[in-house]
């Protein structure tokens, strides 16, 4: 029984690391509920969840959870923590011209990072 406790315990802060990654969205580069939300493909119910830590998500929503806290931390770096929701939220012609938040939750990381790459590239601007 205390081996049983003490794998369901550490399952659990395995799985709260992803509730803590949405926290992290939160904190650092400033995204919305909705946002988060509509990246991951989850209701922002859900969302609110996991910033709670009541809930972490699992499968594809981990997924596309971490894929974005990827992309937002790079974007941080370049254009500062106050553009990234509004980064996301534009159509990008790169992307033709679709949201980068909408080409993430359709599993088109490596597309945005791509452009993000661009961004980051010294002879940009």
């Amino acid at each position: 029984m205390l081996v049983f406790r003490l794998l369901s315990s550490t399952l659990r802060r395995m799985s709260l690391a992803y509730a803590d990654e949405a926290i992290h969205l939160r904190e650092v580069a400033a995204l919305s509920d909705r946002d988060i939300a509509r990246a991951t493909g989850s209701g922002v119910s859900t969302v609110s969840a996991w910033l709670r830590r009541e809930r972490a998500p699992r499968g594809r929503r981990a997924e596309r959870l971490v894929e974005l806290s990827a992309i937002a931390d790079r974007l941080t770096a370049v254009l500062g923590a106050e553009r990234v929701p509004v980064w996301l939220n534009k159509p990008i012609p790169a992307l033709e011209h679709r949201k980068p938040l909408d080409v993430i939750a359709a599993g088109g990381y490596e597309q945005v990072s791509r452009v993000v790459a661009e961004l980051e590239s010294p002879t940009f601007g």
